[in-house]
């Protein structure tokens, strides 16, 4: 159930450092049976109505390009009946009140839609509430609309403010209780409008990790060791210190495992600018103890992986008997596909800044996890992380894009490492070669399949193996497998009506710090599984739109878990029936990417479409890809995606969300993250690169209209991407790339 509650204006003050209006109430989120205490300090946002009209809501998730600070006011205004233009936002810091503040996992509207949309119409009611005592009427005589509450048989109206401070003073109703608007009176919500601080973005005036200053701040740039888990063994700071604005170098403390998601150690070099600070960083002299991984090297290291996925392994999920069939080899499809180290490369880089300020700590920065970040921080200075946090003001900005990687702490707890060691506020700031050298990666992978081809075309007897290094060995070095949320993602959670199947995997060690990317697993697993459905379909005879409607069978209600995946958790609405993953869903969006794109016209010589499908995040998209293909020559002619996502809030946002989606699989399929001797060979955009202009072809996002309930936006886009990309490349020219990226073999 959710709550809503009436906050004191000067308790939200002292707690959150956000000033409230005349009335202010908090909306505590669905905790199923927790107990009262525990909701009394999870509000996961809270609406402010001031004397003037004016209202405010504090958006309890980060802001990084995604719209979240759009679409949630545009749920609460719609319920409320608020004027639009009388609307702002606030970015919530960083504090336990707030709630799960996490912002990942394509989560922020699919876990929390009735939880927001119920904090606008209790405000609602309590105002219609205010109005009706006043005028001495039933509440059912008058009605909110247009910032106003109006009483119907008279026309009179009060403006939200004037009703503000009575509306305090009410008994705040049981949300539960609360009647929803009918979505076919939806004013805002389905609607589009330009994100909030857009204007500022654009001119120039938002302030990011970067834009902070603090008057007698040390910039610091830091030598981080090459090799994860390398140390300093010794340093010479002399040239260093000669550049002019350079006041200190100091070694930052060296960290072993679990290496969570803390700084690397090295040395920094701190400066009154962030040129010198650079600099002098160029001049030093480092000597690396390179510790246990400098022996990893990505060309072995896929070997590893291909030659353990390759060989029977642990099975997840099963059913049949896979191993007692013996394969009929002209009809049997079996591939290994491989998928590299990748970097997150958003636009803005990491940066921080700490000071202490008597006994409380003071920390800017954009994070994905400002909670979490206390805790660490806390951690870090000696302090109790349970008793302690609200010692830690956590200030949050915009965020230049994250992708995952703002979801690590790391460089804010490195800025206050070394304010604590200089006594002075300090910004951390990382260079493009520092972000790219000592990232969180997403993980190399190797996928295998085997299956033979049926005779009513379709596929049976299917084994499928992965293996990768873990998320979870930063937390456990002792983690040698993926676990079971890694393997719900496009792996285990196989939709397909199979009578014979063995999903697998084995054991690896891990060598990189491995962090949460787009669509995480999702990426190397719709990409192995999307081009073995095509590549089933070509033994098959048939179209792969057709392969699979064949596979996924009969229109159903797919429970993994009740198949035999132990743990299977829906990606966290299992087992709510309104995310249940069902394959006339499915089957739909496929065929709507073929009807909007037009991928089964006949093509000219040389060119040909890709197709692929993938659920994640509990939507459902399909990708649709047109290339052309001249010897080692790669024209991608244009790029389509379908997705249903449910209730959609902000259209736009989920265009500009699949379109990037595009950008981001295109450039996946041109880079990689390669290792030599323990450390990340590439450095910038020049030996890593993003999509450039001429190589994006035109992009075209389509929306599905759906009254399902909403899924997940900024990660489902990217899984069927890569898929549909190499897959069109192999009906242009007859190529088929099973070890990305393409440019092992093309030219883009």
């Amino acid at each position: 159930m959710v709550n809503v509650v009436q906050l004191d204006r000067r308790r939200l003050f002292k707690t959150t450092g956000l000033i409230g209006g005349a009335l202010v109430l908090g909306v505590q989120p669905s905790l199923g049976s927790a107990a009262p205490a525990t909701m009394a300090s999870a509000l996961t946002l809270f609406v402010s109505i001031a004397s003037d009209g004016s209202v405010t809501i504090a958006s309890h998730r980060a802001e990084m390009g995604q719209g979240i600070s759009t679409s949630t006011p545009q749920m609460i205004a719609d319920e409320l009946e608020a004027d639009w233009d009388k609307v702002e936002v606030v970015l919530a810091p960083g504090n336990s009140g707030f709630g799960d503040q996490s912002t990942g996992g394509s989560a922020s509207i699919r876990e929390y839609y009735e939880d927001i949309r119920r904090a606008g119409a209790v405000v609602r009611e309590m105002l219609k509430q205010a109005a009706a005592q006043q005028w001495g009427v039933a509440v059912s005589e008058v009605a909110a609309k247009d910032h106003a509450v109006v009483h119907k048989a008279s026309g009179k109206t009060l403006g939200f403010g004037e009703l503000a401070a009575k509306a305090a003073k009410l008994p705040v109703p049981d949300a539960e209780s609360v009647k929803l608007k009918n979505p076919a009176d939806f004013k805002y919500i389905g609607k589009d409008f330009g994100i909030r601080f857009q204007d500022q973005i654009v001119t120039g005036r938002a302030k990011y990790a970067q834009d902070i200053q603090r008057e007698g701040m040390l910039v610091a740039s830091i030598e981080r060791p090459p090799v994860v888990l390398g140390k300093v063994k010794s340093f010479d700071a002399s040239e260093a210190k000669k550049v002019p604005g350079v006041v200190d170098v100091v070694r930052l403390k060296d960290r072993g495992v679990p290496m969570n998601t803390r700084p690397v150690g090295g040395v920094a070099v701190l400066a009154t600018n962030t040129w010198a600070a650079h600099e002098g960083r160029k001049k030093l002299k480092v000597t690396w103890d390179l510790g246990p991984n400098a022996s990893h090297n990505t060309d072995s290291y896929t070997q590893e992986l291909i030659d353990g996925v390759e060989k029977q392994g642990i099975a997840v999920r099963a059913a049949g008997d896979v191993y007692a069939h013996k394969y009929d080899a002209a009809n049997t499809v079996e591939a290994t596909y491989v998928v590299p180290y990748h970097h997150h490369m958003m636009m803005e880089t990491p940066s921080a800044t700490a000071w202490l300020e008597g006994d409380k700590c003071v920390v800017w920065t954009g994070s994905q996890t400002p909670q979490w970040g206390q805790a660490l921080i806390c951690q870090e200075l000696g302090w109790d992380p349970k008793k302690d946090t609200g010692r830690v003001e956590f200030n949050q900005v915009l965020m230049g894009g994250a992708f995952g990687r703002k979801g690590k702490n790391d460089f804010a707890i490195e800025a206050v490492e070394l304010t604590k060691a200089t006594g002075k506020p300090v910004k951390v700031v990382w260079t493009r070669e520092d972000d790219v050298k000592h990232g969180f990666y997403h993980s190399i992978a190797a996928n295998y399949f085997k299956a033979e081809v049926t005779p009513k075309k379709s596929a049976d007897f299917w084994v499928q193996r992965v293996l990768h290094p873990q998320i979870s060995w930063i937390f456990n070095p002792e983690s040698d497998q993926p676990d079971t949320g890694n393997l719900s993602q496009n792996f285990a959670d196989l939709p397909f009506q199979l009578d014979n199947l063995s999903c697998e995997t084995n054991k690896v060690k891990t060598h990189l710090r491995i962090g949460w990317f787009r669509a995480v697993q999702n990426i190397h697993n719709a990409f192995a599984r999307g081009c073995f459905v095509d590549e089933l379909a070509e033994k098959a005879g048939i179209s792969t739109a057709q392969m699979w409607y064949n596979l996924i069978g009969e229109d159903r209600t797919v429970d993994p878990g009740a198949e035999g995946f132990e743990g299977w958790s829906n990606y966290g609405q299992n087992p709510k029936p309104q995310y249940a993953l069902k394959t006339a869903r499915m089957k739909h969006v496929l065929r709507e990417v073929l009807r909007l794109s037009g991928a089964e016209k006949t093509v000219a010589d040389n060119e040909g479409w890709g197709i692929a499908y993938a659920t994640s995040f509990n939507s459902y998209v399909a990708a649709a890809t047109k290339v052309r293909v001249v010897g080692k020559k790669l024209t991608v002619l244009e790029m389509h995606t379908a997705i249903d996502t449910g209730t959609v809030i902000t259209p736009d946002r989920v265009k500009s969300q699949m379109e990037g989606a595009m950008i981001m699989g295109l450039s996946l399929a041109i880079s990689e993250i390669t290792v030599r001797d323990g450390a990340v060979v590439q450095g910038n955009f020049h030996d890593y690169p993003v999509a450039r202009m001429p190589q994006v072809p035109p992009l075209h996002a389509h929306i599905i209209a759906s009254d399902e309930a909403p899924g997940g936006v900024g990660e489902p886009g990217l899984p069927p991407v890569l898929p549909s990309l190499v897959n069109a490349i192999y009906h242009a020219s007859g190529r088929r790339i099973r070890h990305m990226p393409v440019t092992r073999e093309l030219e883009v």
